[in-house]
């Protein structure tokens, strides 16, 4: 069992993990694997503000406006290297789930995502993703919901 998967069976998350062998590393790669609008596809972003790693949740469609992440995360943000990433997280860029994470990190979530009734994040591997209701996803990972686009 993977790190993620141990992660939700001792949560009460209801998150089903499926695996896609054609890899979802990127939002267009899991959009095609799962057949559904990039849009759908929550892109976990690490960043670094103020020196502290925090996640910002995006759509797929949607680009970060990284003025309006350090607005609400403290401080200036550099996106974090890959050791700060998988320190911060427990997971590798490409696999970052929205929460389960090593390491108390601040979430914040793009208000878009909540425009849909389902959304797909990554879990824990370049090859598995989730469904999950938005306002669930807000809630499992803390997230401050704010316009990050």
């Amino acid at each position: 069992m993977h790190r993620f998967e141990a992660w939700l069976a001792t949560s009460s998350s209801g998150v089903r993990v499926r695996e896609f062998p054609e890899g979802t590393r990127t939002a267009v790669d899991a959009a095609r694997a799962v057949g559904c609008e990039l849009g759908q596809i929550v892109k976990s972003l690490v960043f670094l503000a103020a020196g502290k790693p925090v996640v910002a949740l995006v759509s797929g469609s949607n680009r970060l406006d990284e003025r309006r992440l350090a607005a609400v995360a403290g401080g200036p943000v550099a996106k974090a290297n890959a050791q700060t990433v998988r320190a911060a997280t427990g997971y590798a860029i490409g696999g970052v789930p929205p929460f389960g994470h090593a390491t108390e990190v601040s979430v914040f979530m793009d208000r878009d995502l909540l425009r849909y009734p389902a959304v797909w994040a990554a879990a824990g591997r370049p090859d598995s993703v989730f469904e999950i209701e938005p306002g669930r996803l807000r809630e499992l990972s803390n997230a401050v919901v704010i316009d990050l686009k």
